[in-house]
């Protein structure tokens, strides 16, 4: 029967998910873990055959350790199951090495079966990604627009969000475990590679995007109330 971890930093969900993957006849939880720390450990100790990975792990960022699983001696297919809209993040994780996105909003049922069809050697995502996804295959050399977060890399995108989150320099240096100095340099690498000229710029578009991934298609009226002291 294969095993499956749980890598997730809300114990709520730790334990509902536990909960409802152990009434599945064809699989099992053997181990849960909250950081990329404790996954290494489980990892290493309990042999999964799958793990169920969240993009936002306090401190750590999933996809680092998605690249760690699909790059190591004995990888394992990993399903990212995150809040993360998918038109952001599932490509990113496919790239990663993830056989699968699924957002947490979505019905048990569906996660149930992109389980099943990760351990069954298929990649899993949601049919309009898939029609996403398929169509970029098809390049159009005439299309041109604007800058899109698309070309910033995972680290950056973290950044990104972080900062449309409303937290200074200093708070994602301690949040990402890197120096200020580090952070930036992201700032800088991000302004040129989206033609954004300050940090004001920056900071309105980040609380813009943020927004629009988390609840939708919204707008920040009122730039000045978030922090451009960098």
């Amino acid at each position: 029967m294969p095993r499956i971890l749980i890598v997730d930093d809300h114990p709520i969900f730790r334990m509902g998910m536990e909960e409802l993957l152990n009434q599945e006849e064809d699989f099992s939880v053997c181990a849960v873990a909250e950081d990329i720390s404790s996954a290494r450990k489980a990892l290493k100790d309990m042999y999964p055959d799958m793990a169920i990975v969240d993009i936002s792990l306090a401190q750590d960022n999933g996809l680092d350790l998605v690249k760690e699983i699909a790059g190591g001696k004995t990888p394992i297919p990993v399903l990212v199951l995150s809040m993360h809209d998918e038109s952001v993040w599932a490509e990113r994780a496919i790239r990663s090495g993830a056989r699968g996105y699924v957002m947490k909003k979505e019905a048990s049922e569906t996660i149930i079966f992109a389980i099943r069809n990760i351990l069954n050697g298929k990649i899993h995502v949601s049919s309009t990604m898939m029609s996403y996804l398929l169509d970029k295959f098809q390049v159009n050399p005439d299309c041109q627009g604007a800058p899109t977060t698309e070309i910033l890399t995972d680290r950056e995108l973290e950044v990104f969000r972080l900062i449309g989150r409303g937290l200074s320099t200093r708070e994602i240096s301690a949040r990402m475990n890197l120096s200020i100095k580090t952070i930036g340099t992201y700032r800088d690498r991000i302004k040129q590679k989206l033609c954004l000229k300050s940090a004001v710029e920056l900071t309105r578009r980040a609380v813009i995007w943020t927004e629009k991934e988390c609840f939708g298609d919204s707008s920040a009226e009122d730039v000045g109330k978030f922090p451009t002291d960098f």
